[in-house]
């Protein structure tokens, strides 16, 4: 892919909460090629961290000569909260996409390419990277044992619900198209981590084409914030109010 011949802008967006021990090797492994296209741009959304995020942020915009922006939110926005952030900014500087990358490194900046490219087939509007194409994978790359089995329950209930055949709901690896984030109502959603659930009921209600694509995942020493019986019971509610909705 030459990649400076790619005149759309894509902004790569990274959630960044108490991310000071990973974010600098994340940076380190984004593929330097995607910058041929100098209409990237990557947002940083430090939200309200109590750590030493702030001052990682710093030293990044020193070591790295990419186009980084920093947002400090003065208020912790939540997960869904830094999705509505980084839709309402690319929608108001008229991107065409938006990738989410997180900043604690569970999920592979090596992938931003494929994810990228992925787009040169226009009629997808959603590029999401899946952990359980391979359920080995998933495995191997160290997933917890019940966030595994839990993933695969929660993912066959809602495909059931929903008609739908996702071979998984709840990677954070998203990539939407901005045209379509444009017809959503996203400013309603939750704040919190059952908000990837809710846009995605959106896109398959509105029959919006979602491409998965595998993604390795890797669980290190990062430490995760979401609760998983509270998350999951909240994905399996907006699952079914979604059906009483359209009755």
């Amino acid at each position: 892919m030459n990649y400076s011949s790619i005149n759309k802008k894509i902004l790569i967006f990274i959630p960044a909460y108490n991310v000071e021990k990973e974010l600098f090797s994340v940076f380190r492994r984004i593929p330097k090629k995607i910058f041929k296209n100098k209409n990237i741009k990557i947002l940083i959304i430090n939200d309200n961290s109590t750590d030493n995020t702030n001052k990682e942020t710093i030293k990044i915009k020193r070591k790295f000569k990419l186009p980084i922006i920093v947002h400090r939110s003065n208020k912790n926005l939540g997960y869904g909260g830094v999705q509505k952030f980084a839709f309402n900014y690319a929608i108001k500087k008229n991107y065409d996409f938006t990738i989410m990358l997180h900043g604690d490194g569970q999920y592979r900046p090596e992938s931003l390419p494929k994810i990228i490219d992925a787009y040169n087939n226009e009629e997808n509007d959603a590029v999401f990277g899946s952990r359980m194409m391979s359920y080995k994978s998933a495995l191997k790359g160290g997933m917890p044992f019940y966030k595994f089995l839990g993933n695969i329950f929660l993912t066959f209930v809602q495909n059931l619900i929903l008609g739908s055949n996702m071979s998984e709901f709840h990677s954070g690896y998203r990539s939407y198209k901005v045209s379509r984030l444009k017809k959503i109502n996203f400013k309603k959603k939750s704040n919190y981590y059952h908000f990837d659930t809710e846009m995605v009921i959106e896109f398959l209600d509105k029959k919006f084409k979602i491409l998965e694509i595998p993604q390795p995942t890797f669980y290190g020493n990062e430490e995760s914030h979401l609760k998983s019986i509270p998350y999951g019971l909240n994905v399996l509610w907006v699952t079914f109010k979604s059906k009483f909705d359209k009755k």
